[in-house]
């Protein structure tokens, strides 16, 4: 199976969303589980919609996740070149096939006859087709003005690989551009062309393109080419799972996960499983288990249901199973500026502390920033403490002064300090909410934090007596 050809060929019109990126996953699983070749094709010919940048954007965003390409834009390859923009002679050459084979002709109206000739449809309330206004005769195109393929109306039947067996009558195949008067070809001719000369074998692509599959079949035909089997992915849908998901609904830039902390493992997991999966109730994946079972037999039909709180959580599960030393490696970057002045033992230490109750690394700062820098006193915090709040200001200040004189006590291990908490429990009469939320208020001043003789024993002793002592002379 080591000849089968995948691509993703997105166009640089903007950020790479969740959706184009698992149109990316499942073609380069195909190939890498056939030991087959990917390839990415950038399809540049809307340069009116282009973005600056959005190349480079994509590029980055497939490098994130680790899915590799075997022939691009950025590294050449047998059937080079990999952006549309550098190959319209190639378009040209096979327009001119087409016109010749009289499958093609000029488009002999202006914007306005068009529109006019569409209205007239509308009228009389008929569907409008192109077809029906050809012109009789059909001169010679000049190779700059706007090209239009001449379709061949039949019914067809076709089998897609996700989706069955498929099947339209005649009355949804027209005659379409394939030539724009600027010299780029169409999306729905040059894929065409492209696929066929990069021996392109499963085309994987959303469920949008199913209505202009059959005008794709009529071109194949006119121009003798064997269609690749397609395989067509059912759209990603809104938290809501009614319509297809939109950045309305949360649907972010791929690098923006990368900016928050998200590991690419787990969005390879996540995209991998939205709209599959191998049969069981397995949630946790791996790059190579992805690779082993994907099938496109398993692929859903249905829509996918983006669930974003599922992408969070299976993150925070990947950072709970890492290993300590390559969660620090990972989370260098995400430290408060505050932390810069604080060795990497001291770092780990605190990292070990949160890594349970992180979700995403971008978490980082303000789980950890009381263990770097005092912050500033909020009596909100005492105020607005379910406990606290029926103690008077003297009841407080009385715990507070017990508490500094206990901990004084101690050597700050975190066994020691577990031992003396206790006593102080014991000796105040207090329950653990009142007395540990105190004290862990005012040594911190953060609205949560990790357990509380873990947390002191991190912060040390002086620190901590340092911090109990202002918050007496605030209160």
């Amino acid at each position: 199976m080591s000849d089968i050809r995948t691509r993703f060929a997105p166009s640089p019109t903007g950020f790479l969303h969740v959706g184009g990126v698992r149109t990316a996953l499942y073609a380069w699983l195909i190939a890498k589980q056939n030991e087959g070749e990917f390839i990415l094709r950038i399809e540049d010919t809307d340069k009116v919609r282009e973005v600056e940048g959005s190349e480079k954007h994509i590029i980055d965003s497939l490098h994130f996740l680790g899915i590799e390409w075997n022939e691009g834009p950025d590294i050449g390859g047998q059937y080079e070149p990999y952006r549309q923009s550098e190959r319209l002679e190639i378009y040209k050459e096979w327009a001119h096939k087409l016109v010749k084979a009289g499958r093609a002709y000029p488009d002999p109206y202006t914007p306005e006859q068009l529109n006019d000739l569409r209205e007239m449809a509308k009228v009389s309330k008929k569907p409008f087709l192109f077809r029906e206004h050809r012109p009789e005769t059909m001169p010679m195109w000049d190779g700059e003005s706007t090209l239009r393929f001449k379709s061949n109306p039949k019914p067809y039947k076709w089998h897609d690989e996700v989706m069955g067996e498929l099947s339209t009558g005649p009355e949804v195949i027209d005659d379409f551009i394939i030539m724009k008067n600027d010299g780029y070809p169409t999306y729905n001719f040059s894929h065409i062309i492209d696929d066929e000369l990069m021996k392109i074998t499963h085309i994987v692509r959303s469920q949008e393109f199913i209505s202009s599959t059959p005008k794709y079949l009529n071109l194949y035909e006119a121009l003798n080419f064997t269609p690749p089997k397609l395989v067509t992915l059912p759209f990603v849908l809104g938290p809501d799972g009614k319509k297809k998901l939109s950045k309305r609904d949360g649907a972010k830039d791929i690098l923006d996960y990368q900016k928050d902390g998200y590991l690419p493992e787990v969005l390879l997991n996540f995209l991998g499983t939205l709209g599959w999966n191998d049969g069981t109730t397995k949630e946790i994946y791996s790059k190579e288990e992805l690779i082993s079972l994907f099938s496109i037999e398993r692929i859903n039909k249905a829509g996918a249901k983006f669930d974003e709180q599922r992408l969070t959580w299976l993150n925070g599960h990947y950072i709970r199973e890492m290993k300590l030393d390559e969660l620090y490696l990972k989370t260098k970057s995400f430290w408060p500026e505050s932390a810069k002045n604080f060795d990497d033992e001291y770092k780990k230490k605190v990292l070990a502390l949160v890594k349970d109750r992180l979700k995403f690394f971008s978490e980082i700062p303000k789980l950890t920033d009381f263990f770097f820098e005092d912050l500033t006193v909020d009596k909100g915090l005492i105020e607005n403490n379910k406990f606290l709040s029926k103690l008077s200001n003297d009841e407080i200040i009385i715990l507070i002064n017990l508490s500094r004189e206990k901990l004084s006590s101690s050597d700050f291990s975190e066994q020691d300090l577990t031992a003396k908490l206790n006593q102080l429990l014991e000796e105040t009469n207090k329950k653990p909410g009142e007395l540990f939320s105190l004290i862990r208020i005012i040594t911190t001043w953060a609205p949560s934090s990790p357990g509380l003789s873990e947390s002191l024993s991190v912060i040390g002793k002086e620190k901590t007596l340092s911090r109990i002592d202002g918050a007496l002379a605030n209160l």
